[in-house]
C-alpha cells in the first residue's frame, strides 16, 4: 500500500496551486509607472527602500510622503502591465493602486503638460476585423460585435467578459476609477502647483490637473490623427495610453482601489510638427509625478 500512497501524495504536490510567497505584509499603495523616464522623480520621492526581484520585475517598498508604498514598472504595453500588476497584488499587501506617467492627448481643449485623472478606462484595440466585401462596406455578426460603438473601417469594438461572468452576460467596455481616490485627486488638483518649463523647454501655457472623463488604452503607440478623432467621438477619450486601462481590469478583478494620472506629453497624432513625446517627456513624466507625490500626501491612513 505504501506506493500507492506515496504516488497520491507526489500527484496531489504536482496539482495543489503554488501560492506566490508573500514579500511584505506591511498595507501599501502601490505606485506604478511604464518604463524608466516616468519613474525617477517618485524613485527619489521614497525614502526607507527596500528592493526585491521577481522574475527579473525590481518591486521598491518604502515611504513616500509618509505613506507605505511599494514602487515599480509596469513594462510598456497591456499584457506588460496586466502581468506585473497581478505579480505585485500576489506579493504585497495593495490597498490601493495608483499610475503615473505620460499620454498623448486626444481631447484637443486639453494642452501638452495637463495631468488627466479620468474617472474610466476602455481598452480601444479589443475588437474584430470586420469581412470586406468591398467599396468599404464591412459585414461583422451580431454575434460578433458586443457593443454598439461606432467601427472604424474593419475595426469594431467590442467589450470584454470578465472571469466568471455567466454565459450571455453582457461584455464590459469601462473600467472605473475609485470615486474616493478621484475625490482625493479633486481636492489636491486646486492646490498642487506644476512647473511650466524645465531647461530650455517651455510649454505653451501653465498646466493644469483635469479630473474625469475616459481615458482609452491599447498596444498601439498612436500618432495618428485621424484615429485620434475617432477616439474623440466613439468613446469620448481625452487620453490615450497602451497600459492604464489593462490595469484598470486587473484592480477590478482584485477588488482594489485604482486611479490614474496622466500627463500630456503630445496631441496623438496633432502636432504641426514631428511628435512632441520626446520633446516634453521629462516635463510631462515630473508633472505627474508632482500630482501623484501630492495625492499620496493627502491620502488618509
Amino acid at each position: 500500500m505504501r506506493l500507492p500512497l506515496l504516488a497520491l501524495a507526489c500527484l496531489a504536490l504536482l496539482t495543489t496551486p503554488v501560492m506566490a510567497q508573500r514579500l511584505d505584509d506591511t498595507p501599501r499603495v502601490a505606485v506604478i509607472s511604464a518604463f524608466p523616464p516616468e519613474i525617477g522623480a517618485l524613485n527619489a520621492a521614497t525614502g526607507e527602500q527596500k528592493t526585491y526581484d521577481v522574475n527579473g520585475v525590481q518591486f521598491m517598498t518604502g515611504r513616500m510622503e509618509g505613506k507605505p508604498v511599494v514602487v515599480f514598472l509596469s513594462g510598456v504595453s497591456m499584457v506588460n502591465a496586466a502581468m506585473t500588476t497581478q505579480m505585485a497584488l500576489d506579493r504585497f499587501n495593495i490597498t490601493r493602486i495608483v499610475f503615473s506617467g505620460i499620454a498623448g492627448g486626444v481631447d484637443e481643449s486639453l494642452d501638452i503638460g495637463d495631468v488627466v485623472v479620468a474617472d474610466q478606462w476602455a481598452q480601444n484595440l479589443e475588437s474584430a476585423f470586420a469581412r470586406d466585401k468591398g467599396k468599404g462596406d464591412y459585414e461583422i455578426s451580431p454575434e460578433i460585435r458586443t457593443t454598439d460603438l461606432a467601427n472604424y473601417g474593419m475595426i469594431y469594438p467590442r467589450g470584454i467578459h470578465m472571469p466568471g461572468d455567466a454565459l450571455g452576460a453582457p461584455a464590459r467596455v469601462w473600467f472605473p476609477s475609485d470615486p474616493a481616490l478621484l475625490e482625493t485627486a479633486r481636492k489636491v488638483a486646486a492646490q498642487v502647483a506644476m512647473k511650466r518649463c524645465a531647461a530650455d523647454k517651455c510649454l505653451a501655457h501653465p498646466p493644469k490637473v483635469v479630473v474625469g472623463g475616459a481615458g482609452v488604452s491599447a498596444p498601439v503607440f498612436l500618432d495618428n490623427a485621424d484615429y485620434r478623432k475617432y477616439l474623440r467621438a466613439t468613446f469620448k477619450a481625452r487620453v490615450v495610453d497602451m497600459e492604464t486601462a489593462a490595469v484598470a481590469h486587473v484592480a477590478l478583478v482584485n477588488k482594489t482601489p485604482f486611479v490614474a494620472f496622466r500627463s500630456l506629453s503630445d496631441l496623438a497624432g496633432g502636432g504641426a510638427g514631428a511628435n512632441e513625446m520626446h520633446t516634453f517627456m521629462a516635463l510631462a513624466s515630473n508633472n505627474s509625478a508632482t500630482v501623484v507625490k501630492a495625492f499620496v500626501r493627502a491620502l488618509a491612513d
